[in-house]
């Protein structure tokens, strides 16, 4: 029996020792990891971040920094890696805002420091409330979102988008209503869109760090100290045109559409059905039946397939 178990024990470390050699290491192997990030935007605590050999090194390590070198507490650049610097910087900051000078960016001094930066960018806008008529336009390419007034560029603002498999909505809408205090992950404003297959919006956040990237449920995330400036600024039914590419990597790629499916790219299929006397409905982005039926009449004018879905060879005929 025992010879028996000698030998399972030499066959398994046989195997796990390869792994070990081809699993890579990072260099941050003794850093605390962040707790991933869920999807949904209302269900996430902030990260706790702190000096330990040999480093951490992670996006918000870098809001954090920038933060800190807005108010003047750091006198490095930014680098993304919570460093002796970084801690000393936290510690002073934590000092002079009469919090314990641990060095480590728990909870509450995520609130504080977002709390002064804000204050700090507020006291920078000098730019008077705009006085003509608006409208919006979000660059999801370029993750902005630019305020026009009498269709001269008025401001601009950084923003976060969402991730190709909740990608946001391409294409022109209006906001429809207006709110505070929607929960923690919709930050401290929400202007609501009317994007008929889902609740879309502009809103604020708790992810200060994902601005600029790829990171939301297909909202548009701004920072709180920006989106309560645009809040004071924009009414219901000013007019948001959404810029992108329905069928690009950002919205997941061309995938196959089918009944079921609501999304940008079906909303665009559908405006090109529209165009070629296929289809006489709205272009509401909801594959529903009368969708599905005026595909099969474009599949059989085409000679295709008739699936009354959209694949390669629909996306082909129809000039995509």
């Amino acid at each position: 029996m025992n010879d028996y178990l000698n030998k399972y024990k030499q066959i398994i470390f046989l195997l796990i020792i390869p792994l070990l050699l081809i699993v890579p290491f990072k260099i941050c192997w003794a850093a605390e990891y962040l707790p991933s990030i869920p999807d949904i935007d209302s269900d996430y605590s902030y990260p706790d971040l702190y000096y330990k050999v040999p480093c951490m090194e992670n996006s918000a390590v870098l809001a954090i920094q920038e933060a800190l070198f807005m108010l003047g507490y750091n006198q490095v650049e930014p680098t993304g890696i919570y460093d002796k610097p970084t801690a000393e910087a936290v510690k002073i900051f934590q000092e002079e805002t009469g919090l314990a000078p641990d060095g480590i960016v728990r909870y509450h001094v995520w609130i504080k420091i977002i709390a002064e930066s804000q204050k700090m960018s507020l006291k920078k806008e000098t730019k008077a409330p705009p006085e003509g008529e608006l409208f919006l336009v979000i660059d999801t390419f370029r993750r902005s979102l630019t305020v026009f007034n009498d269709m001269q560029p008025f401001a601009t603002f950084p923003i976060a988008i969402g991730k190709a498999k909740t990608p946001s909505p391409i294409g022109n809408w209006k906001v429809i209503d207006k709110g505070s205090n929607w929960g923690t992950g919709f930050g401290t404003r929400w202007l609501g869109l009317n994007v008929p297959w889902g609740i879309y919006g502009i809103h604020g956040t708790n992810k200060p760090w994902s601005i600029g990237s790829m990171a939301s449920h297909g909202c548009f995330r701004m920072w709180n100290k920006d989106v309560e400036v645009l809040y004071s600024w924009i009414n219901s039914g000013t007019p948001v045109h959404v810029v992108g590419n329905p069928f690009g990597y950002m919205s997941g790629g061309m995938k196959r559409l089918k009944n079921g499916d609501k999304n940008s790219a079906v909303a665009y299929i559908q405006g090109k059905l529209q165009r070629l006397g296929f289809y006489e409905m709205k272009a509401d982005g909801i594959f529903g039946h009368n969708t599905e039926k005026a595909v099969k009449e474009f599949q059989k004018s085409c000679q295709l397939h008739v699936t009354g879905q959209v694949g390669y060879q629909e996306y082909l005929h129809l000039g995509l």
